[in-house]
């Protein structure tokens, strides 16, 4: 699952940092911008795993043109947790109408994808 935050870049001598705003001591740093951004990217990605892990709501990214940098540049910063999440698949089992089954089956529905997706969209609203 892609999430996008805005992040504030800064330049100290020869190293960047970046901050996230909306993620209190979410942060990280480079010898370059293109290193830096992704290192910014794996700590967004750890941080917001932690947050699912913990059972904890996900902040909602400030809108980057409320962002003012005094020193510095803000730019957004994408991740998609679903490379560095456990991935290792678990079976369930459930019960749904023969119905609902049947018109699904019919039309090629994916079940576990339609699952997955309803359970994220559910557990980040």
């Amino acid at each position: 699952m892609l999430f996008v935050y805005p992040a504030i870049f800064h330049k100290e001598e020869d190293m960047y940092w970046v901050e996230f705003p909306d993620l209190e001591g979410c942060h990280t740093y480079g010898s370059s911008i293109n290193e830096t951004l992704e290192t910014a990217q794996e700590a967004l990605a750890a941080y917001l795993l932690t947050l699912l892990e913990q059972g904890k709501a996900l902040p909602s990214p400030s809108d980057i043109s409320s962002i003012s940098v005094e020193d510095g540049f803000s730019s957004l910063v994408s991740c998609d947790i679903d490379q560095y999440k456990d991935t290792k698949a678990v079976k369930k089992t459930l019960t749904i109408p023969s119905w609902l089954n049947d018109r699904a089956v019919s039309m090629g529905v994916n079940f576990s994808r339609v699952l997955q997706e309803a359970l994220l969209s559910k557990i980040q609203s």
